[in-house]
């Protein structure tokens, strides 16, 4: 045989391809072990978290917002209403190219600056899937032209809604108050999962107040959506739970004579009703418009409003602070009563000024030659400075400042309004805190006519006011009078609570009533060309001064720039055998109390006590004659 004959090694490759096989084999098996492991970690350890996104994908869960509570006066008139409007909305995760998107649209539709700076800012703060408006309210034009480009935004969509109105405007400004966006503070202080697809919150007046009344309780709606986000049908609903209504002790018609009243001054009106603490009126004027608020007032409107040097932005009979002047010496007169400091018969010789002792200063009456002999309800009557003078001498002011707390002066006086003044009662204690200086003598005798430091708010006034027609009864006044809920109709009392002024002797309160009828009837009276035939009138007149005037000079108000002349104070209830109503009035810059304040809170009076037409004038002097 020629050549070499090549033999195959079968043992060899035999083994090799048994250790192929079975690496083959142990890959395999690994593979399926990792596949069977996936499938159990999908399908029973992580089977929740994964079955929650495959839901999501086709299940959307909607907010309901609720329908807000609307806001009546006493007689069911509405002071604060919703109405349908158009809004155009963006859910975040349905807009692929959200900034491409809103370029676009804003070649179709004016976004202000400010509408897409607070889109971004609540884009931050809420949820994907929640919707969030670009712009409140669009006109009809506007909602006609989107709709016909509906296709090319995605996410974006025009939803119905009820936005908030305010039919009287500057009538009710400062006492409802207005709603406004939610903003990030907001968001900050509330039940954020509460206000999902809502636009509006409470800011001032009422509106804040009793926001967690009003707003009610968002509902969820489940549905069900097609690969374009379209609903395709609902899966289940929890509806919204609607806001109470608010009805209010507050007259509309008294709110409007008390307004008119003011004519072209201004100031504050607050009327209560002695029997409850009920506020019947409350009238800051300037006021303003809230209803530009509801939207988003424009930066200049806003800057216009703060600017103004009349503050119609201000709310003068809750935030104001006015030295009571002379309103404060029934209050006074009681203390010294009280305090065992005067006697019902002891008089006080007013040569028109006082003197401190040891001291060359003279502390003027507004009567330069004086007033002679005065009793305690003479110099109530004729409202005699000297008298007071040295009777908050010599009570000192660590005794008076803690009986006028009695009254609430210098405190709250439980209002249900949110941004109360407290005024100043002055003290020790608060003039060291303040200035770090000590207290002097001549500081309390000036407090004794409510001049000085010392600050009241027209709301004050009015309380005190009627708790002296009450007998000390002092109820903490109150707006809302009723919660009511529309479905059912059931109504809920929403009262205050009552305190009682202490007294060693009752019979004071009607010696200091029997004065305050003086001013009235008496023939020096200061404000007696308010008496009349139908109803009798208690009341004490009040001037309190802008500006100090020094010890060699006199006031002239001729001379003196408006805005530095006196404020002109009035307080006064009626009709006095059954007091119903209870009325404080300052007219800023008016200059006698008598003069100026006490006509507006003359018409207030007869408008609640009279009516318009003066029907009732009968009845009412029946009533205090049969008493």
């Amino acid at each position: 045989m020629s050549g070499n004959l090549d033999f195959k090694d079968y043992r060899r490759e035999g083994r090799l391809f048994t250790h192929r096989a079975i690496f083959a084999g142990v890959l395999v098996v690994l593979l399926l072990g990792g596949i069977v492991g996936r499938m159990v970690y999908l399908q029973v350890v992580d089977h929740e978290h994964f079955t929650t996104l495959a839901q999501d994908n086709r299940v959307k869960l909607i907010p309901l917002p609720p329908t807000r509570g609307l806001i009546y006066d006493r007689k069911n008139r509405l002071l604060a209403l919703n109405r349908p409007a158009f809004n155009l909305e963006i859910i975040p995760e349905m807009a692929p190219d959200l900034d491409a998107s809103l370029a676009e649209l804003e070649q179709l539709i004016e976004i202000p600056p400010a509408d897409k700076e607070r889109f971004y800012r609540l884009k931050r703060q809420k949820r994907r899937f929640e919707s969030i408006p670009i712009k409140l309210d669009i006109t009809q034009e506007e909602a006609a032209l989107f709709a016909v480009n509906r296709y090319k935004f995605p996410g974006i969509s025009i939803q119905a809604r009820l936005t908030r109105t305010y039919p009287l405007k500057h009538l009710m400004a400062h006492v409802v108050g207005y709603v406004g966006r939610v903003s990030i503070k907001d968001l900050q202080s509330i039940d954020a999962s509460n206000y999902a697809g809502t636009t509006y919150i409470g800011k001032t007046g009422v509106e804040k107040s009793y926001e967690d009344i009003l707003h009610g309780r968002v509902g969820l709606q489940q549905v069900e959506v097609n690969a374009l986000g379209k609903t395709v049908r609902v899966l289940e609903e929890t509806p919204p739970e609607p806001g109470r209504s608010l009805r209010l002790h507050l007259d509309l018609d008294l709110q409007r004579v008390a307004l008119d009243a003011l004519g072209d001054g201004n100031g504050a009106v607050v009327a209560i009703d002695p029997k409850t603490g009920g506020v019947l009126a409350m009238v800051s004027k300037p006021g303003f418009d809230a209803n530009p608020f509801v939207e988003g007032i424009s930066a200049k409107a806003y800057k216009a409003l703060q600017e103004d040097h009349d503050k119609p932005l201000f709310n003068r009979a809750l935030q104001g602070a006015y030295p009571p002047g002379s309103t404060i010496k029934p209050f006074m007169a009681l203390a010294g009563l009280e305090l065992d400091y005067l006697d019902l018969k002891e008089k006080i010789y007013c040569p028109g000024f006082f003197q401190l002792p040891g001291h060359d200063h003279k502390y003027r009456d507004w009567k330069k030659s004086g007033h002679g002999p005065m009793d305690v309800d003479a110099a109530i009557t004729q409202s005699c400075d000297v008298f007071f003078y040295q009777l908050a001498h010599e009570i000192g002011i660590d005794k008076l400042q803690q009986y006028l707390k009695e009254f609430r002066f210098g405190e709250k006086t439980g209002i249900d309004l949110i941004g109360e003044r407290t005024g100043i009662r002055p003290s020790r204690e608060w003039k060291r805190k303040r200035f770090k200086q000590v207290w002097f003598p001549g500081e309390t005798v000036i407090i004794g006519i409510g001049q000085g430091a010392f600050e009241t708010t027209p709301l004050q006034l009015a309380a005190a006011t009627a708790a002296i027609a009450n007998g000390g009864r002092y109820h903490e006044p109150r707006l809302v009078e009723e919660i009511v809920d529309e479905s059912t109709g059931a109504a809920l009392p929403s009262g205050g609570k009552e305190y009682i002024i202490p007294v060693k002797n009752p019979d004071h309160w009607d010696e200091i009533r029997q004065s305050m009828i003086h001013v009235i009837e008496g023939q020096r009276g200061t404000a007696r060309h308010l008496q009349n035939e139908h109803y009798r009138i208690a009341g004490k007149t009040g001037t309190a001064q802008v500006f100090t005037v020094k010890q060699d000079e006199e006031y002239d108000e001729e001379t003196v720039p408006e805005k530095m002349r006196d404020h002109a104070l009035f307080i006064a209830y009626a009709p006095v055998e059954d007091p119903r109503i209870a009325v404080a009035v300052i007219v800023e810059n008016g200059g006698h109390g008598g003069a100026t304040a006490a006509p507006v809170a003359k018409q207030v009076m007869d408008a609640w006590l009279l009516g318009a037409d003066g029907k009732n004038a009968g009845s009412i002097l029946t009533e205090g004659e049969a008493e």
